[in-house]
Formats: C-alpha cells, structure tokens, sequence
C-alpha cells in the first residue's frame, strides 16, 4: 500500500490550460505548435504559476518542453484522458457504444496512464502533480468508466511516480459514490458550476461555496481543491440562458472566486485560459467554446483587460 503524499499547496493562482486554436483539437489530431504555445504561456506567467493540462498527448508535450526549454516558473497538474469503457444511458448526447469500441477504449486508457506515468518521470521538475481522470464517473458523462477501474488506475499511478495523485470530478459524485476512490487519492479535485445549474451571478458564489462544503465536510482529512470553476460568455441556450451568460458576469464570479478562495486557501483552477472553437456542437454560440478568459485569437475578455492592456483589442 503507497502512502498519502501531501500537495503542499494551499493558494495560488491557478488556471486551466489548453492551447488549440482555430482548425485545431485532439480529435482530429491537429495540435498547437511549440511556437504558439510558447505564446500562450508568456501570457499566461504574468499571473498564473500552475496550470492544469487534461491529457498526455502531443500538445502536453510540448507544455512541458516549452516550460523546461524557456525556463519558465509555472508548474503542470498533468491530466489522463480517459474514454467511456462502459455504456451511458444517463447522457443526454449519446454515451452508447459497440463493444468492441469500448475495448479498444480500455486499451486506450491503459496507454494514456502508462504515458502519464512516463511523462511524470520524465518531468518530474514540471509536474507538481497529476489526475487520473476527469469527468468519468459522472452521471451524465459520455465517457464513463467503472469506479474500481479509476481506483486502479490511481493505484497503478500512484505506485510508480512519486508526485500526488488524484482524480477530477464534478462534486456530486465525491458526496457519496467515491467515497473508495477519496481513500486512495492524495487530495480530493472536485468541479463546480453554478452557471450550469441556472443559478443567478447573485447566488453564484454561495452555490460554489456550498457545493466545496457539501464534499470537504465528507473528508475532514483531506485536502479539497477545486480543478474547475467558471463562467461562460455566451450561449445558445442549450443548459445556460444566454443572458446569464457574458463578459460582465464573467468578471464578477471570476473576482468574487478569486477573493474567496484565497481568502480561505483552498487551491482553485479557473476554467479556462482560451475559448476553444473545436469542443461542443457547431453553433457559434455553443457556450462550450466561450469559456476563457481570452478569446480563442489571445484578446482579453473584459475580466482580464486592466492586467493586459497591451493584448487589448483596443490597442
């Protein structure tokens, strides 16, 4: 049996990273060149030292080698991305798939944490920490993998890197159904999203407040840390009303986040660094694609204007 290993991290501004721009995602492969992510991470250092990356692929790679390369004070919590190995009936956008998809998935997923483990040893300077997954144990998710199966992953992870291990989840699950897995991580990653639920930018910062109280009062032993925590700046309608969602609520629940976080030392990701045009539906007003705090060309949203003027699409 591993021992727990410690964050070592109450506070500090922390962000979630990826870099694909217009043409490109990972599903079709297309990644961000060292160049354009040496781009994105000389912004992101003026006020980020950790970011949050959520697969090892080519893109995550090159991260890292931007950071080690460019000497640059920012460390990495390293995600695996793990696809469905069972069938979803709860996801409102299809989580059913033929058997042998969801076998070639597992073997997938096996590489994907093999390839975690390698990059952790080989980076172990950058990557302050890692996940084993994310999102896959929801129920609404459209990549759903067993309990036990993400409990033996972060065995497995655990057992041969020597930086924390845990897992990202929304905060529902943690309350009760992962409760095996919270006795093997090192530290508890939980999401929330008051947006999501229709509450108001009003409510907003007590929904967010009582969602990370409902999970940490579970694991008084533990360390909580929220791993996603935004606010997107358009919508279609589709789960948001679009006139909750906009620049100006954007930056009153990002400040309203900040200062309470901090305040309490609880470690918080913000979701996200730049709007990524390849993720949800096709629609322009998908709020999927509207979640940074940049735009997908690295303009600041209204939220980050004062501290980068000289990005300003003013300037």
């Amino acid at each position: 049996m591993t021992t727990e290993k410690n964050l070592n991290i109450r506070w500090e501004n922390a962000i979630c990273y990826s870099g694909y721009r217009s043409g490109q995602s990972p599903v079709i492969q297309v990644f961000p060149s060292y160049k354009q992510v040496k781009e994105d991470l000389l912004i992101l250092k003026k006020n980020w030292k950790l970011i949050r990356l959520y697969d090892c692929t080519e893109h995550a790679e090159t991260v890292l080698k931007v950071i080690r390369n460019e000497q640059l004070d920012i460390k990495v919590m390293l995600g695996a991305h793990l696809a469905a190995e069972q069938n979803n009936d709860r996801c409102p956008w299809g989580g059913i798939y033929p058997e042998y998809e969801l076998e070639l998935n597992r073997r997938a997923n096996e590489d994907q944490v093999n390839r975690l483990i390698a990059l952790s040893r080989e980076y172990e300077k950058e990557i302050f920490c890692v996940s084993a997954g994310n999102e896959a144990t929801v129920d609404w998710t459209d990549h759903l993998v067993p309990v036990e199966k993400v409990l033996g992953y972060v065995q497995k992870i655990k057992g041969n890197i020597d930086q924390p291990v845990t897992f990202c989840e929304n905060y529902v699950p943690w309350q009760e159904k992962l409760k095996p897995l919270a006795a093997v991580v090192d530290f508890i990653s939980l999401h929330t999203y008051p947006v999501w639920e229709y509450k108001q930018i009003g409510d907003a910062l007590a929904y967010t407040i009582e969602n990370y109280n409902s999970v940490a009062a579970v694991y008084p032993d533990k360390q909580v840390v929220i791993t996603e925590a935004g606010w997107t700046t358009r919508s279609n309608g589709r789960g948001i009303h679009p006139e909750n969602a906009n620049h100006e609520l954007q930056e009153i629940y990002y400040n309203a986040l900040m200062e309470w976080s901090k305040q309490k030392g609880i470690l918080t990701f913000v979701f996200e660094a730049f709007d990524e045009e390849w993720k949800g539906s096709d629609e322009p007003s998908e709020p999927e694609k509207h979640w940074g705090l940049f735009t997908v060309d690295r303009k600041p949203k209204k939220v980050m204007e004062k501290l980068y003027p000289e990005l300003s699409k003013h300037s």
